[in-house]
């Protein structure tokens, strides 16, 4: 059993109740987390505080970047454990799993040594004043953190607040902990003082709420969708907390008559398969040239076939979806496409050995979709890509800001 970890201790949740953590890629329970609570926030809130009023705050730049840096080295040396544990976790083939695992230590490297390049500005005034700006750390800061990439936003997130003197109070998605609360424990070994870094565990409606209303967070960083962040928005407003937002999109790509066919395949299969395509800039939008559509879309739909999907470890072309209810909503786009009557080019295989409990979907190229389905206009979060063509640059233009992202 996963507990939480705050002020550098494992502790249960106040609420004596748990979650269950399940494979992707065979839906099989294999863990359990806390289910925490408003009061399990409160207690890890008043771990940060107390380590950024006793220490934390006392540190200079140059030491937080030493700390950070160990931690990077700790990292390093705990990349494939870590790797491992997000495979199972997180249903990523063995090669993504390892790449967030290496991306996660680059985060630290980077703002180890950012630590002491916050700088400020001198502003021209009257004679005789001299006026500056000084940067200065929020204090508390809440992190809630999605479950499509763990380690890279909680190394981009949080690495960023230590360096520039935060503390911080982690709520991961309740479908990706194990690695979090691993990197956490990593943290305390190299040294980090006890409240730095808490994670508390448990769902969005439970915990996530009560960290963004709580009075002694500072500052909220948020990743997932733009209905969660707009909440979170409304509700840190009503106490001024600043807010940093990175929610959705609905990413074209596009390519041109000229475009170099044998380069842009694996370009545009990456872009939507990658992690599933469980992935917030994911390019599920191909808008081509018409010149140039039926041709591309042939070989595309042939690449399309040869990809492999199945469980994590076989570290095959694509993974398992997160949860069952995630592979719904993929197969709930599929049907509302079928009853449209849009074309299905290709798709891929989920092999034989993929366990039927598994949440697997087969990566799907649709075409000729029309710009105001719900397909070009809402993010799928799955491994299907919407192929239309498009006259003129313009009109590329035109399409690729058809959508409420932009």
């Amino acid at each position: 059993m996963q507990l939480n970890y705050i002020g550098n201790a494992s502790l249960p949740s106040s609420s004596g109740r748990t979650i269950p953590v399940i494979d992707p890629s065979d839906g099989q329970v294999f863990d359990e987390l806390q289910r925490s609570n408003a009061q399990d926030i409160d207690t890890a809130v008043r771990a940060a505080r107390q380590c950024y009023d006793a220490v934390w705050s006392k540190l200079s730049a140059a030491e937080r970047g030493r700390l950070l840096m160990r931690l990077s080295a700790k990292i390093s040396e705990h990349a494939e454990e870590l790797a491992m544990i997000e495979q199972r976790d997180c249903g990523k083939p063995t090669k993504q799993a390892r790449a967030d695992s290496a991306a996660l230590v680059r985060y630290f490297e980077f703002y180890a040594g950012a630590c002491d390049k916050f700088h400020g500005e001198t502003i021209p005034y009257q004679d005789g004043y001299s006026v500056f700006t000084w940067r200065e750390a929020h204090g508390v800061t809440g992190h809630i953190i999605p479950w499509n990439y763990p380690m890279q936003i909680f190394g981009r997130s949080v690495g960023g607040a230590l360096a520039a003197g935060n503390v911080c109070v982690v709520k991961p998605a309740e479908d990706a902990c194990l690695s979090l609360i691993r990197v956490a424990q990593l943290a305390a070994e190299v040294g980090f003082p006890a409240g730095a870094i808490n994670i508390v565990t448990g769902y969005g409606h439970e915990v996530g709420d009560a960290l963004a209303r709580h009075e002694g967070i500072d500052h909220i960083s948020f990743t997932g969708s733009p209905k969660v962040g707009t909440l979170i928005q409304q509700v840190a407003a009503e106490r001024h907390c600043p807010v940093t937002l990175e929610l959705g999109g609905k990413s074209p790509q596009i390519v041109f008559a000229d475009a170099d066919l044998d380069a842009v395949i694996p370009v545009v299969i990456n872009a939507i398969v990658q992690n599933a395509g469980q992935t917030c800039s994911a390019g599920s939008r191909l808008l081509v040239d018409q010149a140039i559509y039926e041709p591309l879309l042939e070989r595309l739909g042939k690449a399309f076939e040869n990809l492999r999907v199945g469980p994590a470890a076989m570290d095959l072309d694509v993974g398992p979806l997160i949860r069952a209810s995630q592979q719904q909503r993929v197969w709930d786009f599929l049907s509302d496409a079928h009853i449209a009557n849009i074309p299905m080019v290709a798709q891929g295989q989920v092999v034989d050995e993929a366990p039927d409990t598994g949440f697997y979907q087969a990566p799907t190229l649709l075409r000729d979709v029309p710009v105001m389905h719900r397909l070009a206009q809402e993010e799928v979060f799955g491994p299907v890509l919407a192929a239309m063509s498009f006259r003129d640059e313009d009109h590329a233009v035109e399409l690729a800001n058809a959508t409420q992202f932009g």
